[in-house]
């Protein structure tokens, strides 16, 4: 359960790893053999099968409750699989926020937009432009998505830095990701061009810490997400701490536009509460007061993404 002083927790980066997630994963040249892959392929990895989409936001939505987790954002982690995490999202409204990864590439990427955010009601579209090959400042691209955001008043995610799909590596698919196409800065002028939508940059910009500061400065709609383990700061030197991150973090952005994350994703893991309990602890050593960490660990994931129910 979260400390006594935390009354609300809402994660802003959890993963909603269906059956239709598996399914296309197993369309990949490069995936194992599987007559069933919703179920060969999650037992490969030593994972539960996720079931239905009403089973797995049922089970979700218990690890919630176990862990003292209010609110979450589930993502449908592969194109395509947005109307799984939206049937997860109707079920269970005042729990669940859907949002739903996006490829700007494909051919019908702005009507799955629209119906993402219209039809479907999802929240936040996510961005992988290391993963799909399309740079962050390409604006034919992603003026389409951003307009859809600002017409319903959604958030749009963007993947920067290093990226590492840990389900990808363990079941042996090619991960050729180009990590120069996700530079925090090059997301500058959109973000500047549509001002009244969130622009979401997790993992504090996963290694481009310092040009996420930069972009954010210059862009008040710019917000980071604290999600996983933050390995990157391996990279760094010297290495910071994580609360020499979240300092830093706080000069720049204040406690108004930081998310905290946790980047849980499968069962029987669950939910990470370690990395809660490292984040807390972290803040902590900062000394924020009650108040703003209420923000990071609640109030702000209900301003980026509305208030629910």
């Amino acid at each position: 359960m979260p400390d006594a002083d935390t009354t609300r927790l809402n994660d802003a980066h959890c993963h909603f790893f269906s059956s239709g997630f598996f399914t296309r994963l197993a369309g990949d040249p490069s995936a194992p053999p599987a007559a069933d892959p919703a179920v060969d392929l999650p037992a490969q990895l030593g994972w539960d099968g996720p079931g239905g989409d009403d089973a797995l936001a049922d089970r979700w939505v218990v690890e919630f409750d176990r862990c003292g987790v209010t609110r979450a954002a589930l993502m449908a982690s592969v194109p395509g699989d947005e109307a799984s995490v939206a049937a997860a999202a109707a079920r269970h409204p005042a729990r669940i926020v859907g949002s739903f990864m996006v490829n700007p590439t494909a051919p019908d990427a702005a009507a799955r937009v629209q119906r993402g955010f219209g039809e479907l009601r999802l929240r936040c579209a996510c961005l992988f432009p290391a993963m799909h090959g399309f740079a962050s400042d390409d604006e034919a691209r992603l003026v389409p998505i951003f307009e859809a955001a600002a017409a319903h008043g959604c958030a749009v995610f963007v993947h920067c830095g290093v990226l590492s799909v840990g389900v990808r590596r363990k079941l042996g698919l090619a991960s050729r990701f180009d990590i120069r196409r996700g530079r925090p800065l090059a997301l500058v002028p959109i973000a500047s061009a549509f001002p009244g939508v969130p622009l979401i940059i997790p993992h504090f910009g996963a290694g481009f810490f310092r040009d996420t500061l930069m972009a954010a400065a210059s862009c008040p709609n710019i917000v980071v997400d604290t999600s996983s383990s933050n390995a990157w700061t391996q990279y760094l030197t010297p290495p910071p701490s994580l609360a020499d991150v979240f300092r830093q973090a706080l000069a720049v952005l204040g406690p108004e536009r930081i998310l905290f994350g946790s980047d849980s994703s499968f069962f029987p893991r669950g939910w990470q509460r370690p990395v809660y309990d490292a984040q807390y602890a972290a803040l902590e050593a900062v000394g924020l007061d009650a108040t703003d960490r209420a923000a990071i660990f609640a109030d702000n994931f209900d301003r980026v993404f509305g208030s629910g129910g």
